[in-house]
């Protein structure tokens, strides 16, 4: 922006997009206004300037849309947290945005119409199990503001597990940043990160910031698999996810006993695990991490299923052609920034028969799939999970068949 402190100016609110609610300015330019919705006119100041857009926050609104709501979080307000985009819409209009969303980025990237349909699924407050936390000055527990370093001290969060009440009332100073989980069994922990001129060093500690044990790890049950979650493994935030995708994959994958699966970005083995009882001991399933933290808790996950391996790569072209032969089902459930076009391309040209894309992010996942979609196969199923309520994020599962 520049050095006037405060632009304002009023918008009316077109469409749901990415970032805000979007609009135009008096002089023509386009603008993303967070805090709004469709239909909206607001008082939005302006806090971002790029050549073709503006960024924006609802600061009064003059004309409220019905699906207006208080929200359940003080802190969800116009220029304090940014964890959450969409407190104030109620829950249609919530499920309204992401479907928008998701169906306009297959549209414009990957050149597909689809209707989406969004899946509710449980509880939206306290329902997230991780939430890393930036740490004032002052050793508080806050988030940041939306596209800003500054540090929003909170004493509570909506959606956060109960169990983290007591590390808002604890004292972190000197760390730099502070997960707390309470993922499956045990007792909840916070995963404490300390940067160094020689890099990160990390602890486990209680929610008090008490040191506990190093080998200190969760234990989650999903369907018939128990699953070994360390301190610096992924995991997903919300409570219902891991159980809802993996039965999403799992119907998605249509896998029968004895085939071969090969599951990309396989983590501690979540989807790994549930694939290799369902093609049995005559099936075959590799699984391809290259975090040491998660291979190592997958290799402990696979128990005695012999057929399910787990390799120490990384996610490349020439891991793909090792590893997928012609007529496998492939399962991938890439980082928000997507496999990309070496990946996608390798993967295209093994030619599985089916593949299962699991993603966070409706953009890169529209761009990859435009790429499989370019090469020869067709999305077949999209399915479309609330497992972020109160924010403009979803949880896609897309299936991909070859065409015959």
């Amino acid at each position: 922006m520049n050095d006037d402190p405060e632009v304002m100016c009023d918008v009316r609110v077109e469409r749901p997009a990415t970032g805000g609610g979007v609009g135009r300015v008096p002089a023509g330019q386009v603008v993303f206004v967070r805090n709004s919705l469709p239909g909206e006119l607001v008082r939005a100041k302006i806090f971002e300037q790029t050549s073709s857009f503006l960024r924006a926050s609802a600061v009064e609104i003059l004309e409220a849309s019905e699906q207006r709501v208080t929200p359940p979080c003080p802190y969800a307000r116009p220029e304090l947290c940014g964890g959450c985009d969409l407190q104030h819409a109620s829950a249609l209009a919530q499920e309204s945005w992401k479907s928008t969303i998701v169906a306009e980025h297959l549209r414009r990237i990957a050149k597909i119409e689809v209707a989406v349909t969004i899946e509710a699924t449980t509880r939206a407050q306290g329902s997230r199990t991780r939430l890393r936390c930036a740490v004032t000055e002052d050793g508080r527990l806050g988030l940041r503001q939306y596209r800003s370093h500054e540090i929003v001290p909170l004493s509570s969060c909506w959606i956060a597990h109960e169990s983290f009440a007591v590390a808002f009332e604890t004292n972190w100073a000197g760390a730099d940043e502070v997960e707390l989980r309470a993922i499956g069994d045990g007792e909840a922990f916070a995963v404490v990160r300390h940067d160094t001129d020689d890099g990160a060093l990390f602890e486990v500690t209680t929610l008090r910031g008490e040191p506990l044990d190093s080998s200190t790890h969760s234990t989650v049950s999903v369907g018939a698999g128990r699953y070994r979650v360390g301190p610096l493994s992924f995991w997903q935030s919300h409570e219902s996810a891991p159980e809802t995708l993996v039965a999403a994959v799992l119907a998605g994958a249509k896998v029968q006993p004895g085939d071969r699966v090969v599951d990309l970005y396989s983590g501690v083995g979540l989807f790994a695990v549930a694939l290799a009882d369902a093609v049995g001991r005559t099936g075959k399933v590799t699984a391809i991490e290259n975090s040491e933290f998660s291979v190592r808790d997958a290799i402990k996950n696979a128990g005695d299923r012999r057929h399910l391996i787990v390799r120490d790569w990384a996610v490349t072209p020439r891991a793909i052609n090792d590893a997928v032969q012609k007529d496998d089902v492939v399962v991938l459930d890439p980082p928000r920034s997507g496999a990309g076009k070496a990946v996608m391309n390798a993967l295209t040209r093994r030619a599985p028969r089916r593949i299962v894309y699991v993603s966070c992010d409706a953009a890169t996942f529209a761009r990859d799939i435009g790429i499989a979609v370019t090469s020869g196969y067709r999305l077949t199923s999209l399915r479309a999970f609330d497992l972020f309520p109160m924010t403009e994020h979803v949880e896609l599962v897309g299936v991909l068949d070859i065409t015959p």
